[in-house]
């Protein structure tokens, strides 16, 4: 172990011994997330830097408390990039951070989650041990994947050390097309184009203020000869570069008028998952949403207890729903695993955890 790794086996160890909970932090911007920020903090920015890069490779490694946008401004200096657009909702985020969310932002449907990039991990377990999972390639993934399960389970599994991520060259094109349409018609128009050979990235439909109708903005990115004969099959209006730069990075990172509105409105932040090819969700007193990943996710901002209506109409669609940001300085509570996936959780928590103290109830209410 390293020193840093050293003092937070340490403490984890001391932990335990008393049952005491430690709440794991990076940066805390994805505070606002998630069940109760209970225990004694456990900061770990001092898991910092990058262990090894090999740009002809596409791998980097990376200790899970350096800074999100020192990663991905290291990639960029080598025309490379971070696929599935992490989002960072502030200043520091972390690496560590953004593999035990397991956000991505506007490219999620194209392009993978980030458990789909996360080739290794170190760990400490609640005995204060440090396991490794994984490797750097893809071949050494055999077996269950553990490394793999971290990213998604809000640190409640252990302490992230380490990570190693696969990267991917920079699209060498890319543009935003924009339609007027409703939002009945962008899915119809988004399912056509799935089943068509196009280079599809991102997309997004808002009802303009007060109507039904609103605009649908389509990113292409690809190889250039793909991106312009795609824009010329389908036409639109061309946004240019800079102002789709803004659009997808406030869309990322939750700027996006849409969603600092209904905060500043004293709404809650509902983010349904149902399947892109569902329809309109109908519930009374449901208003427009935002609509991202070809259809597949559908923000909403209802007013606190007000969601009856929305988790009625993703169940019927075979969807899933959830509180993502409530207003003010409320916390969310976070949704009811199904039972299959309760059952698994309950039985790596008791493995990895066994005296419970990783961030308890934050991703399970009572775990």
């Amino acid at each position: 172990m390293t020193p840093a790794q050293s003092q937070i086996a340490e403490r984890v160890r001391a932990a335990a011994a008393q049952k005491r909970p430690l709440r794991l932090r990076g940066a805390g911007t994805k505070d606002f997330h998630g069940g109760p920020l209970d225990g004694e903090v456990l900061a770990l920015d001092g898991l910092a830097g990058v262990t090894s890069y090999e740009p002809s490779e596409l791998v980097v490694t990376v200790q899970a408390g350096t800074p999100l946008a020192q990663l991905e401004a290291l990639l960029q200096a080598h025309g490379q990039c971070l696929p599935f657009e992490p989002p960072r909702f502030g200043e520091g985020g972390t690496v560590g951070g953004m593999v035990s969310a397991g956000l991505a932002g506007p490219a999620r449907a194209s392009v993978g989650s980030v458990r789909d990039y996360v080739l290794g991990a170190s760990l400490i377990n609640g005995r204060g041990e440090l396991l490794t999972f994984g490797g750097q390639v893809m071949k050494n993934v055999a077996g269950y994947d553990v490394s793999r399960v971290l990213a998604g389970a809000w640190g409640t599994l252990g302490v992230i050390t380490e990570v190693s991520l696969k990267v991917l060259p920079v699209a060498p094109a890319e543009a935003t097309r924009v339609f007027d349409c409703s939002q009945a018609e962008a899915l119809r128009l988004l399912n056509a184009w799935g089943g068509q050979p196009l280079p599809l990235n991102a997309s997004v439909w808002q009802a303009e203020s007060g109507a039904t109708v609103g605009r649908l903005h389509l990113r292409l990115r690809g190889a250039a000869a793909a991106v312009q004969a795609a824009g010329r099959q389908l036409g639109g209006e061309v946004l240019p570069a800079d102002a789709a730069e803004v659009l997808w990075g406030s869309l990322r990172d939750q700027r996006h008028a849409f969603f600092t509105d209904a905060l500043a409105l004293g709404c809650d932040l509902w983010r349904a998952s149902v399947p892109q090819t569902a329809p309109l969700l109908a519930g009374a007193g449901l208003p427009p949403p935002l609509v991202e990943w070809h259809g597949g996710q559908r923000w909403y901002a209802l007013p606190p207890g007000g969601a009856a209506a929305l988790v009625e109409a993703v169940r019927a669609a075979g969807g899933w729903t959830a509180a993502f940001r409530p207003a003010a300085d409320r916390r969310a509570t976070p949704a009811p695993l199904p039972p299959a996936l309760l059952t698994i959780h309950r039985a790596l928590k008791v493995a990895f955890d066994p005296a419970g103290i990783f961030n308890p109830g934050r991703l399970v209410p009572g775990l």
